[in-house]
């Protein structure tokens, strides 16, 4: 239970009680008792009860500053802040926080909380207009509530913003161009909305952005080329938009570019390297799926994917990207055929997507060098040609889809390397041959390799050593090589005609004289 004893220890100026499994019930304006208190964080005790009586004329310490509050189980917006006058930080996430956002507390935003640096209200279930952060404000995150409306013009004045989070709300309108302009923003964060219109924007240049997420809007229009003036950027994704635009090649000088996700758009053309010396040197998450895209498939960029090369076994512990004390960068991706979201992106996760587009050609050889690659997706194309051997070099797979495609051949017995395949589709091809067998593949069912008439092994119930097991398009295969059985018959029978002939000739005048004359030369 939480230890009411603290309540003595009146010269407390900091206590610090985060994820200690505290339980029972709290009477939260026992905190008053806390004259010098500066800074309070009961966050992460999703057991602990804390009572906020509306009723209690009580005053938190006047001098607190810093108060977090997260997963602490609080349904309403407590009241005890508005007397506050020099908050700092303010963390209410992760809560079951319902229905509009006081009055009052636009009120504190706008004029009388001039210091505060850091607010936090997301994952709560708030609704109404989004509030403006004030002047010199630097992280403002209120993702995943329900709030609607446009966003307000005032957040222009707050220039000096590191973190903005308006993801996963019901947000509408136009993008607000002064956002491209912030000196210090990090993050841009307004995935999950109902944003429209083009992205007209003027990236200044020297910008800080580190991620960009426009993703799961209606947005459309080209892409602007100053997004090139973003350096540092790590992490784009605008996935799920109506963006209509050829491939952005422009950004293959970015060289800190990681994620690039320009999935399901409406993007069109080839996708072609031009002339940079290391296009997208460290980027591992590469989705341009569910697009228009044609022409072969990208070999010059894949070539110089150095980030999906190399594998770090010297690495200890798990990495993400992101800021970790405010901010977690975050992606979609197919894997293992469901859409899935990472929450946080690993910083060893390496992925390819460019299935469901129009690329023709053969397999790229070079993908076999990418061996920190975990999933590779392939699939809804008109690639042709064989799978490569090198393609058992991807030692780190964990999916492999090229169904739906045009693929010819036998499957690589290379591929049985793959330890770490769990999910594999071949299905819809024109491969052919036994199915090897052994490792991963021994744990793959008739789904992966079905629409493949003339595959025959293991887990199929075609058995590679009957004739009658193979389907008419193999006997096809065999008569264009000459050796179809129709042949044979043809053979067989003109021959027993012609022996017939001659036997009856020979019967009947003797020995024929051209015969004889034949044979003795042949002798002679």
């Amino acid at each position: 239970n939480f230890p009411n004893s603290i309540f003595e220890l009146q010269n407390l100026t900091s206590l610090r009680l985060s994820s200690t499994d505290l339980s029972g019930r709290l009477d939260f304006h026992q905190f008053a008792k806390f004259k010098n208190l500066k800074y309070l964080d009961l966050s992460q005790n999703s057991l602990l009860s804390i009572n906020f009586d509306s009723t209690a004329d009580y005053f938190l310490p006047p001098n607190l500053k810093y108060l977090n509050l997260s997963s602490c189980n609080i349904n309403s917006f407590p009241k005890f802040l508005a007397p506050l006058e020099d908050l700092v930080a303010l963390d209410l996430s992760h809560n079951s926080i319902c229905g509009s956002i006081p009055q009052w507390f636009h009120e504190k935003l706008l004029h009388s909380w001039n210091n505060i640096s850091y607010i936090n209200l997301s994952f709560n279930k708030l609704q109404g207009d989004l509030p403006i952060p004030p002047n010199g404000i630097q992280y403002f995150l209120v993702s995943n509530n329900e709030l609607t409306g446009n966003i307000p013009s005032a957040i222009c004045n707050a220039s000096s913003l590191n973190i903005l989070n308006l993801a996963h709300n019901n947000l509408t309108g136009q993008i607000l161009q002064c956002l491209a302009t912030f000196p210090s923003l990090l993050a841009l964060d307004l995935q999950m909305n109902n944003l429209y219109g083009n992205i007209l924007w003027n990236f200044s240049k020297g910008n800080a952005l580190e991620t960009i997420k426009l993703n799961s809007n209606q947005l459309d229009g080209p892409l602007p080329r100053s997004l090139a003036h973003c350096t540092n950027l790590e992490v784009l994704d605008l996935a799920d938009n109506n963006i209509e635009d050829t491939f952005p090649h422009w950004l293959e000088s970015l060289q800190e570019l990681q994620v690039l996700s320009l999935r399901s758009n409406k993007f069109h053309g080839v996708i072609t390297c031009f002339g940079a010396k290391h296009p997208f040197p460290r980027l591992r998450i590469f989705d341009v799926s569910n697009n228009n895209f044609s022409g072969p498939l990208p070999a010059s960029y894949i070539k110089n994917f150095r980030g999906m090369v190399s594998v770090n076994d010297n690495q200890t512990g798990l990495k993400y990207m992101g800021n970790q004390d405010f901010y977690n960068d975050s992606v979609v991706v197919v894997m293992k055929s469901p859409y899935m979201k990472l929450d946080r992106i690993l910083t060893i996760f390496t992925t390819i997507d460019l299935s469901n587009n129009m690329f023709e050609g053969e397999l790229p050889k070079v993908i076999g060098q990418l061996h920190s690659l975990k999933g590779l997706n392939l699939s809804h194309n008109a690639i042709t040609g064989t799978i490569p051997r090198s393609f058992g070099n991807l030692r780190n797979l964990e999916w492999l889809d090229l169904s739906w495609n045009r693929l010819k051949g036998e499957i690589p017995v290379a591929l049985i390397n793959l330890n770490f395949l769990a999910v594999l589709n071949l299905s819809q091809n024109r491969l052919e041959g036994i199915i090897p067998t052994g490792g991963q593949f021994n744990t793959f069912g008739n789904d992966s390799y079905g629409g493949n008439p003339m595959l025959c092994g293991f887990p199929l119930s075609k058995s590679c050593n009957k004739d009658e097991d193979w389907p008419p398009h193999s006997t096809y295969l065999h008569e264009e090589s000459g050796f179809g059985w129709k042949a044979v018959a043809v053979g067989y029978a003109c021959g027993l005609v012609f022996g017939m002939l001659l036997g009856y000739n020979v019967f009947m005048t003797g020995k024929p004289q051209w015969l004889a004359r034949l044979v003795e030369g042949v002798l002679n």
